[in-house]
């Protein structure tokens, strides 16, 4: 791709975000019954290609349980409330009544609270008593702390991530996680991530890992690109992280999943993920608009907290209806928030595509004007498009 002069002595490519482009229609139409929108990661299947973000506001052992019902999988934050207090839903009511300009300062004293390894393992033993398949995520740095306690669970894929998750991290004052050593000896998938860039994506998968997540600082609740002037828009990371997947499967014969992790909120952002190159996509805040999710109408990040350097803010979420509503429908909205993989089903079928791996070959074109051209009136009234 040609680069663009941004001064003299620098360059950089032009890349693109899921309002920057469509998906073109083929010459074949299905019907939306005949799509198959399954989704397959080492041993497991799944109905639906997602994952619930491992945030606070999203995933509890509770909306766990109902996501894995639903056929998708939710991803329980190892190091957040869950595993910090026996009962948090008293922190979850105090964080949902601060005022905005005290909610990052009390929440920052809200995780001081350690974490307790029993707590870990039986947050893990309470969703897979339910028969549900459990996912849980760490940070690099508490990996190998924490192992002990996520392998007495008897947990089924680990999350490891990050903002940014390397394949070579280089500290001078600790012994950094040695991603490929870990994963090869660890006899449960691993997912790892963020990544943004084709280099980055290639390594992590040559770690072992049999997911990547693509993605960095394209969450509502997310401020890393302010805070810290990283990130690549979604349509071009995912894009990138799939030709590294491809480069890999010629090199090794081993297929690495594509997740696209953020910067999704209405059921058109899903397909175009699949479209540019996903396998499956992680999404939290359309999730923290359920009734059930533990945040009560709250959204925040893992970095919202950070001691020093908080990468992250509490959001206020509409609350829309129930996670089947959100997830599989029925939509009573028309803006696309609701019935998301019906909408990836029904996209697909428009587009005459029968699978994930068939849409992943749709055309998409350089389209802007896409989300304006001819709604002015609904831009105006506030609604549909426009809302």
């Amino acid at each position: 791709m040609a680069e663009i002069e941004i001064g003299i002595g620098k360059s950089g490519r032009r890349a693109y975000g899921f309002d920057d482009i469509a998906i073109v229609p083929s010459r074949r139409t299905r019907d939306p019954e005949d799509v198959d929108i399954s989704w397959e990661i080492d041993a497991f299947r799944f109905e639906l290609p997602f994952l619930a973000s491992a945030m606070d506001g999203v995933v509890s052992p509770a909306t766990a349980i109902e996501i894995g019902r639903l056929g998708g999988l939710g991803v329980l934050n190892l190091e957040g409330l869950w595993t910090r207090y026996e009962d948090p839903d008293p922190i979850f009511a105090e964080i949902a009544s601060l005022p905005a300009e005290k909610a990052t300062a009390r929440m920052q004293e809200v995780y001081q609270e350690p974490i307790k390894e029993s707590l870990v393992t039986e947050r893990i033993r309470q969703i897979k008593a339910e028969g549900i398949v459990v996912a849980a995520s760490v940070t690099p740095q508490r990996t190998q702390p924490l192992l002990k306690s996520i392998l007495a669970g008897e947990l089924d894929i680990l999350v490891i991530q990050g903002t940014v998750v390397s394949a070579e991290h280089v500290s001078r004052s600790e012994e950094p996680l040695n991603l490929k050593k870990f994963i090869r000896e660890l006899e449960i998938p691993v997912i790892v991530g963020g990544c943004a860039s084709y280099q980055a994506a290639l390594h992590l998968m040559r770690t072992g890992a049999v997911g990547v997540l693509v993605g960095v600082g394209p969450g509502n609740a997310c401020t890393t690109r302010a805070v810290l002037g990283l990130g690549v828009p979604q349509a071009t990371a995912i894009a990138d992280a799939a030709a590294a997947r491809m480069r890999h499967l010629d090199e090794t014969g081993v297929y690495v999943h594509v997740i696209a992790d953020g910067g999704m909120s209405k059921g058109g952002d899903v397909s175009k993920a699949i479209a540019v190159g996903a396998d499956a996509v992680m999404m939290g805040s359309p999730l923290a608009s359920a009734y059930e999710a533990p945040g009560r109408g709250f959204h925040w990040g893992m970095a919202t907290f950070h001691p020093t350097l908080p990468r992250g803010t509490r959001v206020r979420t509409e609350t829309r209806g129930s996670l089947k509503e959100i997830l599989v429908g029925p939509a009573h909205e028309n803006d696309g928030r609701m019935n998301l993989f019906g909408a990836l089903r029904t996209s697909m079928a428009t587009c005459g595509y029968e699978t994930i791996k068939e849409f992943q070959k749709a055309e998409v074109m350089v389209a802007p004007a896409l989300q304006t051209e001819g709604k002015a009136l609904q831009q105006a009234q506030h609604v549909g498009m426009g809302h």
